[in-house]
């Protein structure tokens, strides 16, 4: 029994087939729309920086800084079981396999339900532990864990919300996880500013406003799923995973997700370092990451849309428009991270500005000093962002962890080495470094072993 191809629902696609068209088109249009579902979330999360940093304080810009870190760490868990699931459903739709994707879907369900119900649990039972691991210092300890208890409680919403989108892009809808997404950011923001702006309720006010819109997304994208795909209420209703799908959703998943939490776990060790220098550095790189992630978070998202066309051509047997895909790819996201680099040295400032007051300058120079030494290699983390949706979608999700562990174990082991020597430089130095080891490594793997 064959997917249907192409359905229309209310004048959007909602299913697309990337294995016809021109290939550049195809992929940029599908990924459009992630790339911008990817600037709504960096939008709120700048939102919560900007209005804790400029209504509550220096203090509460630190330990919204470091929650965030911690909140990233934790959901990778989710996000990469949705990711390796969004493969899986990818090759099923390029197959046109009908029945193995509604039990893939099961599998997936399964996994993720069992995923978010543990990490839930430990995340709030472990909360003050995990406070004194990451070294938070004692004068924000207690904003943090308020922030934290609260933002714990969106885990299941987070992991709700990025099933449903996973299922829709795997399928060629990348419109709808977009709508969703937007009118969550906008729900953010409102409550944003009228939690912490109008009401004064500090960074509680930032993490209520945070869960409220996870749940507001969550909620819609899946009314919309079940309404609109079949396939999805066809396994909701016959729920049965076999035993193949709960084991092929979990070589993917299971790997995708400890890339994933790998990257993210190097990215906390980081952090706590961060730490250790003080309120004055973690409010300066809370700011600073910001801005980094919304300038090259769009590469991260193409490199998730790339990875949907390649699977959805591996699984239809289309040789040749996987290599053009991998061309093309490569040469826009170059292109693209070049393009950013140049734009946030000259603008580094003002960019800072918008976070930090000009009434701080030594929060503004740490910041600054961050960027300036960072951002001229992101084209380094935007070719690392293709290796993990290219090999995920060759089926090999393993050199992802291997490539990540080889990124963020040079950057963390670099940092830990560097900064007692030459200060919190080293901590940044540390960033390219290992960005460079890692796509080598790819580059080598893909030459040698790909490419036969």
């Amino acid at each position: 029994m064959h997917l249907q191809k192409t359905v229309k629902t209310k004048g959007f696609m909602s299913q697309q087939d990337l294995t016809k068209g021109h290939v550049m088109q195809t992929m940029s249009l599908f990924a459009l729309p992630m790339i911008l579902g990817n600037l709504l979330q960096q939008g709120y999360n700048i939102v919560d920086t900007w209005a804790v940093g400029h209504f509550v304080g220096p203090k509460a810009l630190a330990a919204v800084g470091a929650a965030f870190a911690l909140m990233t760490f934790l959901t990778s868990v989710l996000l990469g079981l949705c990711m390796g699931s969004g493969t899986v459903f990818s090759l099923c739709f390029g197959r046109h396999d009908h029945e193995e994707l509604k039990s893939s879907i099961c599998a997936s369900i399964l996994l993720l339900a069992a995923a978010s119900a543990i990490l839930t649990g430990l995340s709030l039972f472990g909360v003050e532990a995990l406070i004194a691991w990451m070294q938070i210092p004692q004068e924000i300890t207690h904003m943090t864990e308020e922030y934290l208890r609260l933002v714990f409680l969106g885990i299941p919403a987070i992991a709700a919300y990025n099933f449903f989108a996973a299922y829709l892009k795997a399928v060629g809808n990348s419109v709808i996880p977009l709508a969703f997404l937007g009118v969550s950011t906008v729900s953010n923001i409102v409550l944003d500013l009228l939690f912490v702006a109008v009401f004064y309720w500090g960074t509680f006010g930032a993490a209520a406003a945070t869960v409220i819109s996870q749940y507001l997304a969550a909620l819609g994208i899946g009314i919309y799923v079940l309404t609109k795909e079949p396939e999805v209420r066809l396994a909701f209703c016959k729920f049965r995973a076999k035993r193949d799908s709960v084991v092929r959703i979990a070589n993917y998943s299971v790997l995708t997700c400890m890339q994933q939490s790998v990257m993210n776990l190097g990215i906390l060790l980081v952090q706590g370092l961060v730490n250790s220098f003080g309120t004055v550095v973690m409010a300066a790189f809370a700011a600073a990451v910001k801005i980094e992630a919304f300038a090259y978070m769009p590469a991260q998202e193409y490199a998730n849309a790339f990875s949907t066309f390649i699977a959805q051509n591996k699984g239809a047997g289309q040789a040749k428009r996987v290599a053009a895909g991998i061309r093309c790819a490569a040469f826009t996201v170059l292109c693209y991270c070049l393009a950013v680099s140049l734009l946030i040295c000259v603008l580094v400032k003002p960019m800072m500005l918008i976070f930090i007051k000009a009434s701080q300058p030594q929060i503004l120079a740490a910041g600054i000093r961050y960027l300036r030494i960072v951002a001229p290699f992101y084209c380094g983390i935007g070719c690392l962002f293709l290796f993990y949706g290219l090999y995920r979608a060759l089926g090999k999700p393993g050199m992802s962890v291997v490539l990540t562990v080889i990124s963020l174990g040079t950057r963390v082991a670099l940092a830990y080495t560097l900064a007692p020597a030459v200060g919190v430089a080293g901590i940044w130095w540390a960033i390219p470094i290992g960005w460079g080891l890692a796509d080598l490594a790819g580059w080598l793997y893909y030459r040698c072993r790909m490419r036969g």
